[in-house]
């Protein structure tokens, strides 16, 4: 279940400090007015989520109720009646993902997007609440290497197709990704991508450290030495049911994703800043990560 909080200033200075409750929808027509969402881009959460928004009036959150997306991105619902004094002051507009059934009023962490009004009633939507700086000039490498497989001190085995790691390979590695800092309640997350699914590479908040799944007896590395200093995977052991290992990452997808955290699902979410092609030659050669634009949501929010 995600983590509830309450917490300070986000980018762009928008407080969410505490929760205050829309009791007046229930008063006479001239009291409510519509908050109007056409968003594109967002996906199902599968059962136990659902996205919730948010107006910032006096700088806390008011909620403004939540909906689902169904398989083909389509909303269920795209008007919201809200007290009109409160829609008319709001000065932003913040979506989060909420567990379903929800016993805490206030926003989760997982705040995905930020609208803000200024003098106006209409607002585009941003990811300024994921991170603290732009996806858009997100980059890196990746690089075909598998070490965790070779005893200490040993040489090279001579069969690398079978790992993938996020840099340059060097004397240590090279930490190549540039992506922006993640504010709380997400994740970068690592995966290639095989006839049957994705497989996750791992977890990970710092690009210049292993991550989260490093010398974890549930993942794919060997365990005759550790991997290098950075985000990665080899794919020796614990092969998902379909999937045989060790997998030849060549010529495969190669992914980063931005993750909630907690994770509404095993698969991938819908932010990809990062996509690859593995070739077929291995370290000391590396590749380049493409930006994935196409998978930020976009919109407005009206009132």
């Amino acid at each position: 279940m995600i983590k509830k909080v309450m917490i300070g200033a986000i980018a762009l200075g928008v407080m969410l400090s505490s929760c205050n409750n829309d009791d007046d929808n229930s008063g006479t027509d001239s009291n409510v007015a519509n908050l109007n969402i056409d968003l594109k881009g967002l996906e199902d959460l599968g059962d136990g989520y659902l996205y919730e928004g948010w107006i910032i009036v006096d700088g806390a959150p008011v909620s403004t109720g939540t909906f689902s997306v169904d398989g083909e991105g389509a909303l269920s619902q795209k008007a919201f009646e809200v007290t009109k004094t409160s829609l008319e002051t709001a000065t932003a507009f913040v979506l989060t993902i909420e567990p379903d059934p929800d016993s805490d009023p206030a926003p989760a962490d997982t705040k995905l997007l930020l609208a803000e009004f200024g003098s106006g009633n209409t607002a585009s939507v941003s990811l300024a609440p994921v991170a603290e700086g732009d996806f858009a000039t997100s980059s890196g490498d990746f690089f075909l290497r598998s070490p965790t497989d070779e005893a200490s001190g040993t040489a090279n085995n001579m069969n690398d197709q079978y790992g993938v790691w996020f840099g340059q390979p060097a004397m240590p590695p090279l930490a190549t990704l540039n992506l922006p800092t993640l504010n709380a309640g997400w994740k970068y997350e690592g995966w290639v991508v095989t006839e049957n699914g994705p497989l996750s590479t791992g977890t990970f908040t710092a690009v210049n450290e292993a991550d989260d799944n490093a010398g974890s007896p549930e993942g794919f590395s060997g365990t005759e030495s550790f991997g290098p200093p950075i985000p990665g995977e080899d794919f020796f052991r614990n092969a998902p049911e379909g999937v045989t290992f060790p997998l030849d990452v060549r010529g495969k997808t190669v992914v980063i994703s931005v993750e909630p955290f907690p994770d509404n699902s095993p698969a991938p979410f819908l932010l990809k800043p990062l996509v690859g092609t593995a070739g077929t030659e291995t370290a000391p050669t590396h590749y380049p990560f493409g930006l994935n634009a196409a998978s930020f949501p976009s919109g407005t929010v009206s009132r």
